[in-house]
Order: structure tokens, then sequence, then C-alpha cells
């Protein structure tokens, strides 16, 4: 039986009604936690205004190929990751399954810190942390638990509002790519926009704003000699862009047939290194005034990136400044908003696949999902021990198992038919601009290279000198076991035959793949 379905059979596959649905879903699905928390800090100690370089650098020669190559096997083999992959060559389904998996352990503890971004939206308004902001965090808050033990008693100001970031996003979910996804993404991009403007406005007019955008802009060139600076914007981009695990590839395969889609990835590329650039702007604004107030320099602040620059810095900041509580409210409620685009793209690449294989509706689909991802989500992230457990699946699952999972698909796709050449025509069959060959070898050769030196030292580093303080059986269990369980899963999965009538067969014809 060939796999190409009957056009009938294929018409009633979901799509992006427009060009601008698809467009904002790949935006709104690269702006991200990432972009707000992690961006500011890493530029701020990598060089300054130097580091825009090696990032630039990282978008057009990492960032947007990779994105390419995502949207190629998406478009042009109309399916999520394992179905795409099997088009290729039947042993590609085990791929496809591992970038769906790596999805699903990354929606578990992500919807959990949207969950404590919507708590903070409302503890804004009364300046609920007092004068510690630290404590209340990590103690009041989380009530958490040191970094060598291990507790499964529930935190209630962390499960309800989980309870109620996955009740939202399973409707919408359930309502399919054009009418849930896409429509989502229509209201929620468009205001997390308007609200981080507004609050990138009010940073600019803090005192002391001009002091922090110094420091973040100041270039130290010398930083442009040290790799670790260049590995950084590499590292950066690659997760900043939701490349590498799926995600835009089961975007693309909404896609009609007639899209431009080199363009859009040229646009969405870089709508979300703007973005990340005016998160900085804003929040080393905000830094500033924080370090004008206390009568130190920018450079004496600590806890610039990550959830202690949200939930520690920033809530300090707040109390600080004239309006404070409109400050807090627009800063959550733009984490909250930014986590949840992202999400609606993790959850597409785990529903659409469910719904290749066993020809589930999105309805059914969101509850096979939903159900374990949600407890799954209570019992490891809602609980005392949640931060310590989200610090180490993060830096496993996304240091090894991203990385990991990108290598093998740049790999894959330069080996197997219709390898990478035939995927450049395709893109350039129906997009502009064109994509020149040096495609071929930045995707097949050198960025394999770059990824597969980041993953080594990320393991050797892991391996000798352990992660973060906590206790060794933990690393073990959450780090490491994260990783075996998308593994371990993806095989089981791919043993199963497929249900659905137009997607059983294990071979693609000579035109398909060509």
């Amino acid at each position: 039986m060939s796999t190409a379905a009957s056009p009938a059979k294929r018409r009633t596959r979901d799509t992006w009604t427009s060009q601008t649905g698809f467009l904002m879903a790949a935006i709104g699905s690269a702006i991200g936690l990432g972009n707000i928390w992690r961006f500011p800090g890493v530029a701020y100690t990598n060089g300054g205004g130097a580091f825009l370089v090696p990032y630039l650098v990282a978008l057009l020669f990492a960032g947007i190929p990779i994105l390419w190559l995502e949207y190629a096997v998406g478009h042009k083999f109309r399916g999520t990751p394992p179905w795409a992959f099997r088009r290729m060559n039947a042993k590609g389904e085990f791929l496809g399954w591992l970038c769906v998996f790596i999805c699903f352990v990354i929606i578990t503890y992500y919807a959990a810190v949207v969950a404590w971004s919507g708590s903070y939206v409302f503890y804004s308004i009364t300046e609920a942390w007092g004068e510690d902001s630290q404590t209340f965090f990590l103690s009041s808050f989380l009530g958490t638990v040191g970094s060598d033990e291990f507790s499964w008693t529930p935190v209630a100001a962390v499960a309800i509002p989980l309870v109620l970031v996955w009740a939202c996003i399973l409707l919408i979910a359930s309502f399919g790519v054009a009418r849930g996804v896409e429509k989502a993404n229509k209201i929620f991009l468009p205001l997390l926009v308007v609200l981080f403007l507004a609050l990138v406005v009010r940073a600019l007019f803090l005192p002391g704003a001009l002091e922090g955008l110094s420091a973040f802009f100041t270039p130290n060139w010398s930083s442009l000699a040290q790799p670790k600076v260049w590995l950084a914007a590499f590292a950066q981009i690659f997760f900043s862009l939701s490349v590498g695990f799926g995600i835009m590839l089961t975007y693309a395969s909404y896609l009609h047939k007639k899209s431009n889609v080199t363009g859009t990835a040229l646009v969405a590329g870089f709508a979300n290194s703007s973005f990340e650039i005016l998160a900085g702007i804003g929040v080393f604004s905000a830094l500033g005034f924080m370090a004008h107030s206390q009568g130190i320099a920018v450079s004496e602040l600590k806890g610039l990136t990550g959830p202690i620059l949200s939930f520690v810095t920033f809530p300090k900041i707040i109390s600080m400044m004239p309006g404070g509580p409109l400050f807090g409210v627009l800063f959550f409620s733009s984490l909250v908003l930014a986590g949840i685009t992202s999400l609606l793209s993790l959850l597409q690449v785990v529903s659409g696949a469910i719904q290749d294989k066993f020809a589930l509706t999105p309805v059914k689909a969101s509850l096979v999902m939903g159900i374990p991802t949600t407890i799954i989500s209570l019992a490891l992230f809602a609980t005392r021990s949640g931060l310590n457990t989200l610090d180490i699946v993060d830096n496993f699952i996304n240091n090894v198992g991203v990385v990991g999972c990108a290598i093998a698909m740049t790999l894959y796709t330069a080996l197997v038919r219709p390898r990478l050449r035939g995927l450049r025509r395709h893109l350039n069959s129906v997009s502009a601009p064109s994509i020149p060959p040096v495609w071929d070898y930045l995707v097949g050769i050198i960025i394999p290279l770059v990824l597969a030196f980041m993953l080594v030292t990320s393991v050797i580093s892991s391996i000798s000198e352990g992660y973060g303080g906590y206790a060794g059986y933990l690393v073990n269990i959450f780090g490491w076991g994260s990783v075996g369980f998308a593994l371990l899963a993806s095989a089981i999965v791919t043993l199963m035959p497929w249900s659905h009538p137009h997607r059983s067969s294990t071979s693609s014809t000579s035109k398909e793949i060509a």
C-alpha cells in the first residue's frame, strides 16, 4: 500500500486558515519564558553589546537554517515528526517519537512556571512578598526543601493554578489547529506585545534606567575571543527559536501546499530575536533602577537570570518603584501569555502525533495526552520539591535530550532520501527567497558539529561534577531519568501498530521522496 493518502483523506487534515495565522503561531511558540528571563542575563554575562555579534551569527547560520529544515520536512511530508520521518524511512519513526516525548517532558514542568506567573499576577496587586521576596518565593510560596531532599508534600498555592492552566490549554488544544491554536495565538500574541511594550516604556523612564542599559549594551570586545561566548550564543538561539525537537516541523505540516515557507521562517526568526532584545531593554532598565535605588553598580546585583530574576529580583523592583503593582501585573501577565503560547506549540506536537498514529480527534487526543501530563505535572512540580525537580529536569532534557535530538535530526535528513538537497529543492519550489546550496553543508556538517560539541561538553560536566549541587540520586532519577524516559517511551510507541487507515504503510513512493 502506498503512503500517499487519497485527496479526500488529505483534505480532512486540519490546516491553518492563513499564512498570517501560521506566522503568529510560529512567533508565539518561539517567544517564551526564556526570551524574558534568559536572554538578558546571558547577553550581560557574555560580553554585553559585543554578545550581539555571535548572537546574530548564530541566528543566521544556525537558527534560520534549522528552521528551514523543520519547515521543509513538515511541509513536504505533511505530518508530525513520527509520520514525517517514517515517510522518509520506516526506521525514522523512533526519532519522530523522541521529539514528541521530549515535548511531553517539557510541558509537564513548563506549565508549572506558567502557574507561578499566574499567581504572581495577583500577588503583585498587594505586593504580597513583603520585604523579603526571596524568602516569600522559596519558603512561603513554594516551600522548597533542601537540595539533597525529595518531598511529595503538595503545595496548594501551586497546585490550584496549575490545574487551571492545564484546563485552559487542553481546552484550546481540543479545538484543533485552526479553531484552537491559531485563534488563541491571534489573541494572546498581540496582547503579549502590547503588555510588554507598556512595561518596557515604563521601565525606560525609571531613575537609573540609562545605567542599566549601559551595562546591558556596553560591549566587551575581548569576550569574542572566548569559545564559551560563541557557544552561549548558539545555545540561546537554538533554545529560543524552539528548533530541533519537532515544534516547527509540526506547525509546518498544517500549512497549505502552496505556502511561502522560507520567507515565513525569516520573519519568525527575526521577530523572536527582536523581542529578546526588547526584553533585554526592559529588564535592564528595571535593574538599573534597582541598582540606582540601592546606591550600587548594576554589576553588583545578583539574580539576573532564570526564575530568581522573575520571582525574586523583579518583585523587589516592583516594591521600590512608584506604581509598582501595575508594573508587576504587566510583567507577570506577560510571562503568563508568553508561557501559554509556547505551551500550545509543545502540546500540538504531542496531540498531533497521537492523532496521526491512532486516528483520534483533537478532543480525544487532548484527553489521552492531558490526563497523564496533568498527573505528572501535579505530582512532581506542585510539591515542595517542585523547584529543585524542575531545575534538574529542565537542564537535562534541554542540554542532553533536545541537543541530542537535533543532532540526530540533522544527520538523519542529511543521509536519508530525499536528503538535504531534495528538501532544499522542495522549499525553493514553493517559497521565496531561495535557499542557496551552502545550506546543505551548514545543516549536514557544521551545525551537527557545533551541537555535538555542546552535547559532549554538557555530558562530561554532568558526569564529572554533577549538577547544581543536588544529591546524586536526584540528578540520576530526574535528570538522566527524564532523558531515559523519552528514549524508552519512544521505543514502546514506535512498536505499536498504526491505527490511521492511510498512515500504516512503512514505505514511501519514489515520487514522494524524490
